[in-house]
């Protein structure tokens, strides 16, 4: 019973909301990059596009089949990814997992909502399905630099 009220709170009434409202949920037209990522335990996806002027995110569009926790990652993702940098995307998703995996600190500004997912610590199981969006990002940024170097 104790561990059926533990999942209960894990999703709590922030998660909800923000999994309720993701933002940027429109694929863009004509992307300089595209990464779709799954996580195989769940099957959670989410696919990113994404333009990039000066080395900085200027649009981004996503589209998410992901549980609560993922979606709620996503949404925090999407309201604050415009304008990062490829080493901005890659410190917070560093971070992420850190916090996940090691109890590290919450991730940087712009995204320091995701310490909302810190209960999920617990849930190894949903680890992979929480830091997908920001995965793909990072992937999708590396992919310009490695295209760009050819």
């Amino acid at each position: 019973m104790s561990g059926e009220s533990d999942l209960i709170k894990l999703y709590s009434t922030r998660i909800l909301g923000l999994a309720a409202d993701i933002p940027r949920q429109d694929r863009l037209a004509d992307p300089d990059a595209t990464v779709k990522r799954r996580a195989p335990l769940c099957g959670s996806t989410v696919t990113v596009d994404l333009r990039v002027e000066d080395g900085r995110i200027a649009d981004y569009g996503q589209e998410v089949r992901a549980c609560a926790l993922g979606q709620a990652a996503a949404s925090i993702v999407g309201a604050n990814i415009v304008g990062c940098t490829r080493e901005e995307v890659h410190a917070a998703r560093d971070a992420l997992k850190a916090m996940l995996k090691e109890d590290g600190p919450t991730p940087p500004a712009p995204f320091a909502d995701l310490e909302v997912l810190r209960p999920a610590q617990e849930y190894r199981n949903r680890h992979a399905s929480i830091l997908l969006s920001l995965e793909a990002t990072a992937e999708a940024m590396d992919s310009l630099r490695q295209s760009d170097c050819a």
